[in-house]
């Protein structure tokens, strides 16, 4: 049986969703950030970065989203959650998961902590920039779904479908979300309708951007 470490709405959501979509037995560890648990001895004797996710598979522990997003997809290949290795599609599906992992996940990260950069607050031009970085991938994104879509690799959903619905999730409280972008809301509004993003809400404990 898994174990996902997770805390609620964070990156540990995607996995999190894609364990329900794979209909495997899991167990879930809460990480209470509130009170700093991430930084305990005993978590970063698991994770030395003091992230989540982490996954154990029964024999090690997994970190970072987007590897345990590929690991789980070549686990569990009858679910079609990624293209065959041996697929034509298979190098452009990595491409998408790392391009969201690369530049997506940082520019949120210091829009959401701008204590990562020794800062209370940011001045109002670095606030401008940071979103203007972010719309920027949104646009790259609808774009290429205008072009070869309708999902990022094409005619079926993929794992990368779903990692940049959590990504969009992320977006819901900014001047221009996610769902802004058209081609980007339709994906969106696909998926949210699954009963895996509707159980992973409930069990979470999230009450926005549900549908």
């Amino acid at each position: 049986m898994y174990q996902l470490y997770y805390s609620p709405g964070s990156a540990s959501l995607i996995v999190h969703w894609l364990l329900l979509e794979l209909k495997q037995p899991f167990a879930l560890h809460k990480v209470d950030f509130a009170s700093s648990q991430q930084k305990s001895a005993e978590f970063l004797a698991i994770n030395p970065a003091g992230q989540v996710p982490v996954l154990f598979d029964g024999v090690r522990y997994i970190c970072e989203s987007a590897a345990i997003v590929l690991y789980l997809t070549e686990q569990h290949p009858a679910a079609e959650l990624a293209p065959a290795i041996d697929a034509t599609k298979r190098a452009e599906f990595i491409q998408w998961l790392m391009y969201l992992t690369n530049q997506l996940a940082p520019s949120f990260r210091l829009w959401f902590y701008p204590a990562d950069l020794g800062m209370t607050e940011y001045p109002a031009t670095t606030k401008l920039a940071l979103q203007h970085k972010i719309e920027s991938c949104w646009q790259r994104l609808e774009q290429h779904l205008e072009q070869h879509g309708p999902w990022l690799t094409g005619a079926q959903p993929t794992a990368a479908d779903f990692l940049m619905t959590m990504y969009m999730r992320w977006s819901r409280n900014m001047p221009n979300s996610a769902l802004a972008w058209p081609k980007l809301k339709w994906v969106a509004d696909q998926l949210r309708q699954r009963s895996s993003w509707q159980q992973l809400n409930q069990t979470e404990g999230l009450t926005e951007w549900l549908y």
